[in-house]
């Protein structure tokens, strides 16, 4: 629990947070950016280690973070939240966010706009000498249009912050390993409650039980289903009534201890029945995919190399294949995420190169084209010098191979 943590783990987070923050400046200065503003929640927590009502906030921008590549961390907080962040050495200081929402100021959008923009080029004034190159990750059309007429050099921000999270620390690694060791023990929770008869509900509860039992946050999706639910993929739980010997899949996506993402996916028969030859086959097709893929990762491998050397998945297969053969993982799902050949690539990839000290979600869905069922299947790996190394321990189902 967050209130029994160990003196390795407090000083772990300390280290980690501080190495964050370093990175998002080292990237600003790096790009000859004076500044970022941040709106997105996570990117606030990654730069300033503060949090308040984070899933609310993701889609009511009430609080914001100024970040100077050479000068202060300024944060933005909602009404009286300020006690929130007593003792955080990173924010230098601490104002009363300005609020341009409907929610809050409902048709007075545009001339509480203007005082944000007139705010916020104040600030500018103090700290920077000309105009400014402000980068932003994301925020409202009007108050771009505002700050763009106070001379004010606007750039793409959210590409900033997802290079400044790509590399992780060790400190990081290990309120990582946290996150997942948390995830864990509500894998293992479902599997010993699951049994016929229960909803799909019912199950994914225990998951989240164990979460919040164990100070995590919150969990992205609610993506486990079973038996002809299985397939596609991507339908989340339900109150269908699982049947026993019916396949079950599902994806964690959970946001742990630390705000560190846990993302694996595992499958089993409902009541844990011998599976039947098809459901095998499915599984250990799933299985070759996620070892084969993990095999090919290593430092400075290219995007496009990874993407031509990956698993073939089999034709009967294929129009139900993963959206992405991997992707980046951190605080969320994160940067990169590598498109399948086929196809795929000509339409939405990119290249690029893993490096060591990534964090990667290695993917895979088998579940043929009008067919019954399906097996959703992920993996956790650290890209390292030596060789990928898996975080995720859960076990896999041996005796299905």
């Amino acid at each position: 629990m967050l209130s029994d943590l160990s003196p390795e783990l407090s000083h772990a987070h300390e280290r980690a947070c501080r190495y964050r923050l370093a990175r998002v400046k080292q990237i600003l200065r790096a790009q000859h950016l004076d500044a970022i503003l941040l709106y997105d929640p996570l990117n606030i927590r990654y730069a300033t280690e503060t949090t308040n009502m984070q899933v609310w906030t993701a889609h009511n921008p009430e609080r914001y973070a100024l970040v100077f590549a050479d000068g202060p961390v300024i944060l933005f907080e909602f009404h009286h939240c300020e006690h929130l962040h007593d003792g955080n050495t990173l924010v230098d200081e601490i104002r009363d966010a300005v609020s341009f929402t409907y929610f809050s100021v409902g048709p007075n959008i545009s001339s509480a706009a203007k005082r944000w923009a007139n705010h916020i080029r104040e600030i500018f004034h103090s700290h920077v000498q000309g105009p400014v190159r402000l980068a932003v990750d994301k925020c409202d059309y009007e108050a771009l249009k505002l700050l763009e007429s106070l001379d004010v050099q606007l750039f793409e921000g959210h590409s900033v912050m997802e290079e400044a999270r790509l590399i992780k620390s060790a400190d990081e690694i290990t309120l990582m390993l946290r996150a997942i060791a948390v995830a864990e023990t509500g894998i293992q929770r479902m599997y010993d409650e699951l049994q016929p008869g229960m909803r799909e509900n019912e199950l994914w509860a225990w998951l989240h039980y164990e979460n919040i039992r164990q100070g995590g946050e919150w969990i992205e999706t609610r993506l486990l289903s079973s038996g002809p639910r299985t397939n596609p993929w991507m339908r989340e739980c339900s109150d269908r009534i699982m049947q026993k010997g019916e396949m079950l899949s599902f994806d964690t996506d959970l946001i742990g201890p630390f705000g560190y993402c846990a993302d694996i996916s595992r499958a089993w028969t409902i009541g844990h029945t011998a599976p039947t030859p098809e459901q095998c086959s499915l599984y250990r097709m799933a299985h070759s995919q996620i070892q084969h893929n993990i095999a090919l990762l290593r430092p400075d491998l290219s995007f496009r190399e990874l993407s031509e050397k990956a698993w073939a998945i089999p034709d009967k297969y294929f129009a139900n294949r993963y959206c992405c053969i991997l992707h980046g993982v951190g605080l969320c799902d994160e940067y990169p995420a590598i498109a399948h050949q086929g196809g795929d690539w000509e339409r939405t990839g990119y290249d690029g190169a893993l490096q060591q000290d990534m964090v990667v979600c290695v993917e895979s869905y088998i579940g043929a084209e009008g067919g019954g069922e399906g097996v959703k299947l992920e993996q956790q790996v650290l890209i390292t010098d030596q060789g990928p190394k898996e975080l995720s321990t859960y076990p896999w189902n041996d005796d299905w191979l």
